[in-house]
């Protein structure tokens, strides 16, 4: 089979030399993709770190209902993966986004650090939907502040700050 493998491999690369084709080196094609993917994704936290899992089979309407969801955390089969959320969805709260700014205002004090993977969950998440909800937004720009009624207030944060790499 290798040695029927070998004979097609140089007939096919005969025939590309015989076409014109002429070999080339590395072509520069400028810097790797970097940032964010477009899509919606919640983010969870696992041993190593923020994981963003796509969400496939659900629409949202609002920041809302994504806090809410990312609150009910991951299906069994991520759970098996290792993903589990620490966040959970204060009672009191209002969520907002504009263009590339998303705010969470709490009734109550916000009971984790502003570096912490609850907090990336939340940011991460939230700038995941404002950049599908609105179009021309990427998720690497959209901002963050979370306003507490107890405490200082947290932000602007963008998700970078809570990724690897």
């Amino acid at each position: 089979m290798r040695r029927v493998r070998g004979v097609v491999l140089t007939v096919l690369g005969a025939a590309l030399v015989g076409c014109g084709v002429q070999p080339t080196g590395v072509i520069e094609a400028g810097e790797p993709a970097s940032g964010l993917t477009r899509g919606m994704r919640l983010y969870y936290a696992s041993d190593t770190g923020l994981r963003a899992v796509p969400v496939l089979d659900r629409e949202f309407t609002s920041l809302d209902a994504v806090m809410k969801l990312l609150s009910q955390g991951p299906t069994d089969a991520e759970r098996r993966e290792g993903l589990t959320t620490l966040f959970h969805a204060p009672s009191g709260y209002n969520v907002a986004g504009d263009g590339t700014r998303v705010t969470v205002e709490l009734e109550g004090p916000y009971w984790a650090e502003a570096r912490d993977q609850v907090t990336g969950q939340l940011v991460c998440t939230l700038a995941s939907f404002q950049s599908v909800s609105e179009a021309e937004v990427r998720a690497d720009d959209v901002e963050v502040t979370i306003s507490p009624g107890e405490g200082p207030v947290l932000g602007p944060l963008r998700c970078a700050e809570f990724l690897d790499g």
